[in-house]
C-alpha cells in the first residue's frame, strides 16, 4: 500500500511534534511548487486529508464492484 508522504517532523508551540506535510511529494504530477502555493498548514492538513478520502471511497468503490461479480 503507497504512503503518503509527508516533511520532517515540525515542533509546534505545545511542544508536541507534528510531521509538516509536503504537498509536491502528496502531489507530483503538478509542476509547480505546491508548499509555496499553499504555505499555510489548515490548507496543507485539508488537501492532505482530501488525497487520503478519495483513495478511501476508490477502494470503496473497487470492492463494490468485486462483490457484483
Amino acid at each position: 500500500m503507497e504512503e503518503e508522504k509527508e516533511g520532517p517532523l515540525k515542533e509546534i508551540s505545545s511542544g508536541v511534534k507534528k510531521r509538516e506535510i509536503d504537498l509536491n511529494a502528496l502531489f507530483p504530477e503538478k509542476g509547480y511548487d505546491l508548499n509555496r502555493l499553499f504555505p499555510d498548514d489548515e490548507t496543507k492538513r485539508f488537501l492532505y486529508e482530501l488525497k487520503r478520502n478519495k483513495k478511501e471511497i476508490e477502494r470503496l468503490i473497487k470492492s463494490l464492484d468485486l462483490e457484483e461479480d
